[in-house]
This record gives structure tokens, sequence and C-alpha cells, in this order.
């Protein structure tokens, strides 16, 4: 039996290194925290106790039932009390020795030995010790239970694990990829799966029925720095007077944090030929816009500023008053990492958005982790930026045209076994939703 030590930042990328030296066949039979990191124990030609048997649905459901036991003895942990009372649970989860204690024998024959009063509750360095023990068992159990699922549905759905990896090409999310395919889960011939699944896609991204330039009124575009919301509004400036003329446009810029923002909307202003608002902060934003009633469009540029800065807060709040009956639009770069995406999202939601502008289009390597936002939150997407030029490089969103365009930038490269089984164990962090 050849026994080997493995160290990694987390759990995955431990068992890719196990999967890598070892292959598939190793068994884990040891794991544990340590600093920078986990380490897994891994043995080649393991012996068991009993005789192992192969993935099967009672194993799956047994490793689901530990996985529950496991997220509720977390939640035990979280009060300190709780956990004081009951030492016995956590020694059979941990398998840690506590101290010896003296029998009951042993106890009659040392009578003037004092007692040891027990402790009023268990140490933070215990709890921490405890907490991150059970995030090891979880991550071990999502990566097994990842692998299992995986093997699973190339071995009894083949036509559906060939979807699974299409959508991951497109960089889909395993959650969306989810929902979407339990509604083609009927569909036998995958050509004809694969179509009603990009149609249900496509069906599941809103879009506003009629150019936002033709219904007028007062447009903010939000967003973190370096989405490209300056570019956006200039763009679609210019768009507005080449159609309906200059008299009728305004912008406005609330960026004074950011050097030479002000001027380029200034210069901006210059070349259209159209009245130009600087909003210092503090100042009011209904008093500012005031000269500004009676044109037919007001576009407003703001600052991308972090999510702890308090001025966002103040910027935020001054583009969700009623009096001004703002529409607001999130811009949201196509090539940010999903992470980056949800989180601009939860920081400007508070403003009350109206849709969302989609950028650097041409730049992205996938569409997934945009689309999988967008459908997530319901966010109508009003427009496409695939390019610099102005204002030629901007379009009125497309619900097809932008699934057609994420199927057009998959990668050519099959996902690899690791990555699917990967998608997978995610699968057990997410609560199951709808598309569409």
């Amino acid at each position: 039996m050849q026994v080997k030590r493995f160290f990694a930042a987390d759990m995955r990328q431990a068992m890719k290194l196990v999967r890598d030296e070892l292959g598939a066949d190793a068994a884990i039979i040891g794991n544990r925290r340590v600093a920078g990191g986990v380490e897994l124990t891994a043995a080649l030609d393991y012996q068991p106790p009993a005789a192992a048997s192969k993935p099967n649905p009672a194993l799956e459901a047994e490793l689901r039932k530990t996985q529950a036991r496991i997220a509720q003895a977390r939640a035990e942990l979280d009060t300190p009390a709780r956990a004081a009372a009951s030492p016995r649970k956590d020694r059979q989860l941990y398998g840690a020795e506590p101290a010896k204690r003296p029998t009951l024998a042993e106890a009659m024959a040392a009578p003037d030995a004092p007692a040891t009063p027990a402790p009023a509750a268990v140490s933070q360095q215990s709890l921490d010790a405890m907490r991150f023990e059970l995030n090891g068992l979880r991550e071990l159990l999502e990566v097994q239970l990842g692998s299992i699922a995986w093997n699973q549905m190339q071995s009894q759905r083949p036509k559906q694990a060939g979807l699974w990896r299409r959508l991951q090409r497109m960089g889909v999310p395993a959650d969306l990829g989810r929902q979407l395919l339990e509604r083609v889960a009927s569909i036998a011939d995958p050509k004809q799966a694969w179509r009603m699944l990009l149609a249900h896609l496509a069906r599941a991204i809103r879009t506003p029925d009629e150019d936002l330039l033709e219904q007028g009124g007062v447009i903010a575009l939000v967003g973190p720095a370096g989405m490209g919301k300056t570019t956006t509004l200039a763009k679609l400036a210019a768009r507005y007077v080449l159609k309906y003329g200059a008299h009728n446009l305004a912008l406005v810029s609330m960026d004074s944090f950011r050097l030479g923002a002000q001027e380029q909307i200034k210069t901006l202003g210059r070349i259209l030929n159209v009245p130009v608002i600087l909003v210092d902060p503090g100042q009011s934003l209904l008093q500012a816009m005031a000269p500004l009633a009676r044109k037919r469009l007001v576009l407003i540029d703001t600052a991308g500023l972090p999510a702890s800065d308090p001025a966002l807060r103040m910027q935020l709040e001054a583009l969700a008053a009623q009096s001004l009956n703002v529409k607001n639009y999130l811009v949201l770069a196509a090539t940010s990492q999903s992470q980056v995406l949800k989180a601009a999202w939860h920081a400007y939601r508070s403003c009350g958005l109206a849709g969302c502008v989609l950028t650097k289009l041409d730049e992205a390597g996938s569409l997934g982790e945009a689309m999988s936002l967008v459908i997530a939150q319901r966010l109508p997407v009003a427009y496409l930026a695939d390019g610099p030029r102005i204002p030629d490089d901007l379009q009125v969103a497309r619900a097809h045209q932008l699934v057609s365009r994420a199927v057009s930038l998959q990668v050519p490269e099959e996902p690899c076994e690791d990555t699917m089984a990967g998608m997978f164990a995610g699968l057990y962090q997410q609560p199951a939703r709808h598309a569409g």
C-alpha cells in the first residue's frame, strides 16, 4: 500500500493533486487544516475494513446525510454555551481524545483530591479549530459528491453530460446550467435539446421593448470604476444627437473624484454642442438639474466608488430620490469575474436599478457569468457595447443576439474531468432556482 501526504491551499486543489499523483482509485484516509491550507493523507491500494462498493445512490444519500449532520453541528457551534453542553458530540465529530477522567473507583480511592470544576465554556481557540475541521470535512464531502454525481451523469445519461460540457465551454455557472437542463430533460435528440436549451436561455434574459433614447427622461449610468460608464454615456449622447439633434439633450457629471473625469464630459459637451452641468460633492442634485427641466433627455455620469466609501451612499441616495425620477442603469463589463459582477449589483442595487448595460463584449472570453447575473437578478439588459467607436459600437440589446454571441465565444477545448467534477461539487452549495 502506497501512502502519501499532499498539501494545498484548499480541499479542491488538494484533491486534484491526489488524482494527478495517485490516480482516481486513491483513497483519502485523513485530512486536517495546516498553516496556509490543508493536508490530505491518501493511499493507493488501500483496503478498508469492509468491502468497498462502487458509487451508488445509497452511498450518495449517506454522504448527503453526513453533510447535513455537519451543517447542524456547525450551527450548534455558533453558540459557545451549547457547544460546551455537548462535549461528547464534539469528541465524536473530531475523533480528538480529551484528557482522561478518573473512574468512580479511582475517585473513591482518592477522596482528598480536589474536584476540578468543568469549564464554563469552550475556549474561542477550540471553537475556531472545530470550525476549521468542519470546513475541511464539508469541502471534502463536496468534492467527493461532485465526482460521484459527474461519474453517474456520464454513465447513466451521456447525452445530458454532453450538454453539460457545452454549457461549461460557454462559461455558464452550474446553478443556471442545472435549471436549463431540467427544462430539456425529456428531449431525446441532443441537437434538438441544445436548440431548445438556448431558446430557454434567451427567453430568460429580459430586454426593454424600445430604445431608452426614444423614451427620454433622466438616465444615470452607475457602476464600479473601469466598467465603461463615461464611454457608454458618450455613445448614448452621440447617438441621440445624430437622431434627434442637440437642443433637447443635456449632460450631468457627478464624478469629481476621478482625475479628468469632468473635463472629459465638458469636452464631449463642446463637441456635441450640448450643455454640461457639473455637480460637486455635497451639492444638491435636484437644484443643480433645475435648469434642465425642459430637456427631453438628461444623461448623468456618476463616480465609480468603492462599496465602503460613504460618498457612494450619498450618491445613490441622491439618485434614488423620487422627485428626480431617475432611471438608473448599472454598467457591467463582460470581462469581469462572476464575483465582481455580483459585488457590483449588491453595491448599487439600493438606488433602484431599472436595468443594465453590458460593455466590453469584444474583449470578453465568455458571457456565461454576465448572463447568469442578469437572469438571477431579473435585470433587463438595455444595451450591448462591443468596441471603442462612438457611437457605432453600441446596440440595443436583443436576447437571442446575446445568446448567439455567447455561443460564438465558447472555448474550443473540452473541459477536463476535474473541472466538471468541481462544477458538480458547487451544486451542493446552491439552492435550486428556475430560469425564466
